[in-house]
C-alpha cells in the first residue's frame, strides 16, 4: 500500500520547474521533498516559494536519500537521459519532461532502462488530458470515424522563438544543449496527440524540412547562438496505410495554420477549436461539443479528475497503483524518432526510413 503521500525529487529548478511545482502542489496525495540545481540559489527560492524542506546541489547527494518514491527530471533536453538513466539505476521512478531526450538513441535507451529496472518512465505530455484529446479519443474507440487513415499535426507560433523573441534563455536555441528547435520544444505535444489518437502504430517512412529563415535581431542573433529549427514540417507513412503530416512553427508570416485534425472513413474531428465532421442520411454534418459539460460528468462519474486532470495528476495516480500509466515513454520515443527523421530526411534531401533514423541517430547526453 503507498504511504500517506507520494514523495518527489525535483531535478532542475528553472522555467518548466516552477509549473511542476506548482501542480504537485494542488495534489493532495503528492509532496515535494527535495529539490536539486546546481544554481544553489535557484534551488533556494524554488525550495521557499514551494515548501520544499531539502536543497541540493549535486544528484548524487539527493539521490542518497532513501525516501524518494519518484524525480521529476526538468532539465535541458540533451541532460534527460543522463538524469533519467541514472535515477532508474538508483531504484527511482521517473517523470520527465519533453521531449524525451535530445536524440532518438538516448530516448531509446531510456525505455530500455526502464524496462529493464522494472521502474516507471513518465513523459511530458500535457495535450493527452485536454478536453479535445479526450474526447476524441472516446469517438475513435466508439467506431464514430470508422477506420482512421490520415492525421495533421499542426503548432502555430508566429514569432515566438525562445530569447531571440523576447522570452527564456539562449539554451533554448543551441543544439548542445536542446538539440532541436520547434520540432522539440512545442512539436511533440502536438506529434504525440495524434500518435496516441492513432494507437501509436510504428513509423515505416519519413519525408521533411527544417528551416531557419526568419530574420532576427543582429543582437540576439549573436548572444543567442540560434542555431536550431523554427519550422519544421514532414509526411510520415506508418504502419496500416495511414499517413500523419506536420508542421510546426517558433516563426513565421502567416496567421495560422487550422489546428490538428483526424479523418476516418466515417468521419473527422478537428481538435484546435474541436469539431465533429461527418455524413448522416446524405448531409454533410459540421458538430461543435459542450466539452465542458462532458468534462465534468466524466470527473463526476467515472473519477477523471482524480486520474486524469493533468500530467502530474496521471502521474502521482499510477504511482499509487489508482491507474495504469498511460504509454507516454513509448508515445514519446515514436515522437522523437519522427522528429529525428524530419531533421534526417532535410539534411539528407530525400525521404527516409525508420532503419535509417534508428542507425543514424548518436547520443546527445550530456553529463551532470
Amino acid at each position: 500500500m503507498p504511504q500517506s503521500k507520494t514523495r518527489i525529487g525535483i531535478i532542475g529548478c528553472g522555467q518548466i520547474a516552477q509549473q511542476h511545482m506548482k501542480s504537485y502542489g494542488e495534489i493532495a496525495n503528492a509532496e515535494i521533498v527535495a529539490c536539486v540545481d546546481v544554481n544553489e540559489a535557484a534551488a533556494q527560492r524554488s525550495a521557499d516559494q514551494y515548501g520544499i524542506p531539502n536543497v541540493y546541489t549535486s544528484i548524487d547527494a539527493m539521490f542518497e536519500r532513501d525516501d524518494l518514491d519518484a524525480v521529476d527530471v526538468c532539465l535541458h533536453n540533451n541532460f534527460h537521459a543522463t538524469a533519467t538513466i541514472k535515477a532508474l539505476h538508483r531504484g527511482l521512478n521517473v517523470y520527465c519532461d519533453k521531449p524525451m531526450a535530445g536524440s532518438y538513441s538516448d530516448a531509446a535507451e531510456m525505455l530500455r532502462v526502464a524496462k529493464q529496472t522494472k521502474l516507471k518512465l513518465h513523459i511530458q505530455l500535457s495535450t493527452l488530458y485536454s478536453d479535445e484529446t479526450i474526447a476524441a479519443k472516446r469517438l475513435i474507440e466508439a467506431g464514430e470515424l470508422g477506420p482512421l487513415y490520415h492525421a495533421r499535426s499542426a503548432g502555430f507560433r508566429r514569432r515566438g522563438r525562445p530569447y531571440v523573441d523576447g522570452y527564456g534563455t539562449p539554451t533554448f536555441v543551441q543544439k548542445r544543449n536542446s538539440s532541436g528547435g520547434a520540432l522539440y520544444d512545442m512539436g511533440v505535444y502536438h506529434i504525440s496527440r495524434m500518435l496516441y489518437l492513432l494507437d501509436n502504430p510504428d513509423v515505416e517512412r519519413i519525408s521533411g524540412k527544417a528551416y531557419q529563415r526568419t530574420p532576427i535581431d543582429p543582437t540576439r542573433q549573436t548572444s543567442s547562438a540560434y542555431d536550431v529549427e523554427e519550422l519544421g514540417m514532414g509526411f510520415v507513412r506508418l504502419k496500416g496505410e495511414c499517413t500523419l503530416d506536420i508542421i510546426e512553427s517558433w516563426a513565421i508570416h502567416m496567421d495560422g495554420f487550422g489546428g490538428s485534425w483526424i479523418v476516418g472513413d466515417l468521419g473527422g474531428i478537428r481538435l484546435d477549436p474541436f469539431g465533429f465532421f461527418k455524413t448522416c442520411a446524405d448531409i454533410e454534418m459540421n458538430a461543435t461539443a459542450n466539452l465542458g459539460s462532458a468534462r465534468y460528468r466524466w470527473n463526476q462519474l467515472e473519477g477523471l479528475a482524480d486520474h486524469y486532470a493533468n500530467s502530474q495528476v496521471h502521474w502521482i495516480a499510477a504511482l499509487r497503483g489508482e491507474v495504469d500509466l498511460l504509454p507516454t515513454a513509448q508515445i514519446a520515443l515514436n515522437t522523437m524518432l519522427i522528429s529525428e527523421g524530419i531533421y534526417l530526411s532535410s539534411a539528407r534531401g530525400c525521404e527516409v526510413t525508420a532503419a535509417e533514423v534508428e542507425a543514424a541517430s548518436v547520443s546527445t547526453a550530456l553529463p551532470l
